[in-house]
């Protein structure tokens, strides 16, 4: 099975603390590393990691809080040190090229790669990426400011041709491809060999959905349907739920309701408030809506199977 997991490289929320550092992660899908959100320090953590800056293809920015998305200056000075080449694409809300364009040129005279941004429409979902193994799709959310989250989904891969298949009718690599594809083998005496004979069912596709800062949505769970791992935000506790609506966010039992009610594999939570001195409050009452949560660390590696 190809690889497919998701990196934490910080799950703190908006005010700094010693605990934690803030929003980021890396999605690393067949050894591609996909960066979400970029807070404060994310190049140290890239590297605490044991991450390749090398293998960094985009960045993909939830909303343009300070927390999110002020590391992406000091990621890409950090990267035009290493003499990149290859382009770098940074999608992000509409309105956010502006913002990074010109500071990222300030501090960077003589850049030796591109940033391409992408400006996307935060009021709808749409597909804001894609290649041959993978998509990615942009989930409205519901924040102080424009905001979204991401699907990162895996595409249907064709099915696995035996080897002793080959071997045993002689099938030339010509036709290889149309087999795993679902094409049967007609032999040169006229007899077809069905594809069931041939072929093994391919690996089911995996999926992975972020979900930044955000108020208890329950129409999110139709959007995330299925999906194999959930991250969501976790802000606070049940007693502090009032604070969480106001403030544009969720608390931990809220996330398990969306993971529950989505039918998700596996929940993390993070983004957890300074207030908290210990996470595992918030662990409990998610713990008690939905039993497969985790609670998100700094430097935590999750494999998706």
């Amino acid at each position: 099975m190809e690889k497919f997991e998701v990196n934490i490289l910080g799950c703190g929320s908006a005010k700094p603390t010693t605990r934690h550092f803030p929003a980021s992660q890396v999605v690393n899908v067949r050894d591609k590393l996909f960066m979400i959100d970029c807070g404060e320090g994310a190049q140290i953590q890239f590297c605490k990691s044991h991450l390749k800056f090398n293998r960094l293809q985009s960045i993909f920015i939830s909303h343009l809080h300070a927390d999110h998305c002020l590391g992406l200056i000091g990621l890409v000075s950090t990267l035009n040190l290493l003499g990149r080449t290859a382009q770098l694409h940074v999608y992000l809300p509409k309105g956010g090229e502006e913002v990074f364009a010109s500071v990222i040129h300030f501090f960077n005279w003589e850049m030796t790669f591109e940033v391409v941004f992408h400006e996307y429409d935060d009021k709808v979902s749409e597909v804001i990426y894609e290649d041959r193994s993978l998509t990615v799709t942009t989930l409205p959310l519901d924040h102080k400011m424009p905001c979204c989250g991401f699907l990162f989904a895996e595409k249907p891969s064709p099915r696995h041709i035996l080897r002793e298949m080959i071997d045993a009718y002689e099938i030339p690599l010509s036709m290889i491809n149309c087999i795993k594809n679902g094409e049967d083998f007609v032999l040169a005496d006229g007899r077809v060999i069905p594809n069931e004979r041939l072929t093994t069912p391919s690996d089911p596709p995996r999926s992975y959905a972020y979900c930044s800062d955000t108020r208890y949505m329950p129409a999110l769970a139709e959007k995330l349907k299925g999906v194999n791992l959930l991250f969501h935000e976790a802000t606070f506790c049940e007693e502090d739920a009032q604070k969480a609506t106001s403030r544009y966010h969720s608390t931990a039992s809220q996330a398990a309701q969306v993971a529950r009610d989505a039918g998700v594999g596996k929940l993390i939570i993070g983004h957890y408030s300074s207030r908290y001195d210990d996470e595992s409050v918030l662990l409990r009452e998610a713990l008690a809506v939905f039993e497969h949560t985790v609670l998100a660390r700094e430097n935590m590696c999750v494999k998706i199977m």
